[in-house]
């Protein structure tokens, strides 16, 4: 038997080198700005909340992003991925048919696409939690499935509290993929119910803190599909997932039984959806 010699590649190690000297200069960044607020009085809140942006938006997020590159899996355990590599929500449903045909049975079941995340649309939404207005298209942030974040995502205000809401976001399958164990579908989605507006566990950052249940906002989503449209099927994998009781990248509890409802909308008509939904449906 050939025995073969590891190789190494520079560029790798000056890939590496640069993005931990990026980590540790944002550590020490954060850490300057804490210690200056002790010198400066009252005027050093300004700088405490810089240090608070600074530890939540830049430190704690570099390090995650490290971290998670070693020791995450990169490939799929029915779980979503948050833009710091941290894992996200359960992926608790998987669909069959169109991109058009999925919008056109949620917009059908009362459900709301929601408008991508933008600088107006986050300040609008900050607006309209402080102020409970309600903001049915509020965006939902992104969860990355197959190295990329949601195609769409679809939600329900709650009695128009921006704070609570129903939520779920779908990815298309790439071409060929199949799930474990052989079944092929086309499109898989991750509901969940936000229960209030607080900070993440592990990078503090502003975020919805979302209802442990998870199983409860799975089922509610394939009730309103179906009860708005007889010709949607449901096809149910039981013990897709193993029962699990863990955390999401915000470090809120979730827990579910592990089934995973297939819902088949191929009898739904397309209809009509905006030029943008249908743009943000089709595979990339």
């Amino acid at each position: 038997m050939t025995s073969r010699r590891r190789t190494y590649s520079i560029g790798v190690a000056v890939d590496w080198f640069f993005f931990v000297f990026a980590g540790a200069a944002a550590l020490w960044l954060a850490y300057l700005s804490l210690t200056e607020t002790f010198h400066v009085g009252w005027w050093g809140i300004p700088f405490f909340i810089a240090f608070w942006a600074l530890l939540a938006y830049l430190v704690l997020p570099r390090l995650h992003r490290i971290l998670t590159t070693i020791y995450v899996p990169d490939y799929f355990i029915g779980r979503t991925r948050t833009s710091d590599g941290l894992l996200g929500d359960p992926v608790n449903l998987a669909f069959l048919g169109t991109g058009e045909q999925i919008q056109a049975a949620l917009a059908a079941a009362g459900w709301t696409r929601a408008d991508p995340v933008t600088l107006g649309s986050s300040w609008r939404i900050i607006a309209s939690t402080l102020t409970r207005r309600s903001y049915d298209e509020a965006p939902v942030s992104p969860l990355f499935l197959f190295g990329r974040q949601q195609d769409f995502a679809y939600q329900q205000e709650v009695a128009g509290n921006p704070a609570q809401r129903h939520h779920v976001r779908f990815w298309r399958c790439p071409d060929g993929w199949l799930l474990p164990g052989g079944r092929r579908v086309d499109w898989l989605a991750a509901g969940t119910f936000d229960t209030r507006v607080g900070l993440s566990l592990f990078t503090l950052q502003v975020t919805h803190k979302i209802d442990a249940d998870t199983d409860v906002e799975r089922d509610h989503i394939v009730s309103t599909v179906r009860t708005a449209d007889p010709r949607v099927d449901v096809d149910v994998i039981a013990d897709f997932a193993t029962g699990y009781h863990a955390r999401n990248g915000g470090g809120d509890s979730i827990r579910t039984d592990g089934d995973l409802p297939i819902v088949d909308v191929r009898a739904v008509p397309a209809g009509d959806v905006d030029a943008g939904a249908a743009d943000g449906a089709r595979h990339e």
